[in-house]
């Protein structure tokens, strides 16, 4: 079983649960398909199962490392972003909201992407390689975002906490009377959603109570 799917900290995993997006962060893997790095370069992807009827061996020696998640809302927990190649129309909708979300910086969308990049890596990871993580209000959090609570990850959806596992979601928990949360998903994604780009979640009718 290889360590290849990511969870909403961004940590390389193993387990047999399928994932419904591949994505990569360059080649992090050694000849034996082991796991050698958290990354290799800034531009961590989320990309499309299929492409052009195109056809991998995984973890093939020098080339970039496939990695699985559950949904898009775990990748951009994670710190991905949609890949420009396979999925133009998403690349360009997450990138003209994180624009939006994000004037501070004064990005404009001919602002080139490896820029936005730099901000995210900034905002994704540490020196030491770790999660970076910080606190806000669950009053003002959109939908799709990860936080931690009682010491795992669980998704902002519904108006309830959803606990994320590599299967699925279990049942969500009422965030009444919860204040200020432990963020996983990098600020300014979450401020991407805010201004309107919607990660798919894969939340079922279950979880999310209508």
């Amino acid at each position: 079983m290889l360590q290849n799917r990511v969870d909403p900290k961004g940590d390389l995993i193993r387990t047999p649960a399928r994932g419904s997006w591949t994505g990569n962060r360059g080649v992090i893997h050694d000849g034996h398909r082991n796991i050698v790095r958290p990354f290799k370069r800034k531009a961590w992807l989320i990309c499309l199962l299929e492409f052009k009827g195109r056809q991998r061996q995984v973890m093939t020696p020098n080339r970039w490392t496939e990695l699985f998640f559950l949904d898009e809302a775990t990748a951009f927990s994670a710190g991905h972003r949609p890949c420009a190649e396979c999925r133009r129309q998403a690349f360009n909708r997450f990138k003209h909201c994180w624009i939006s979300g994000n004037p501070e910086f004064g990005f404009t969308d001919k602002t080139p992407i490896w820029k936005i990049d730099d901000v995210l890596h900034k905002e994704r990871i540490n020196r030491s390689a770790k999660k970076v993580t910080y606190t806000g209000s669950v009053d003002h959090l959109p939908a799709g975002v990860f936080v931690l609570y009682r010491g795992e990850p669980y998704l902002f959806a519904g108006g309830l906490f959803l606990r994320w596992t590599p299967e699925g979601y279990d049942d969500g928990v009422a965030v009444s009377g919860v204040n200020g949360v432990e963020i996983l998903t990098p600020r300014s994604v979450v401020k991407a959603f805010r201004a309107g780009y919607k990660p798919q979640m894969a939340v079922t009718s279950q979880s999310v109570p209508r």
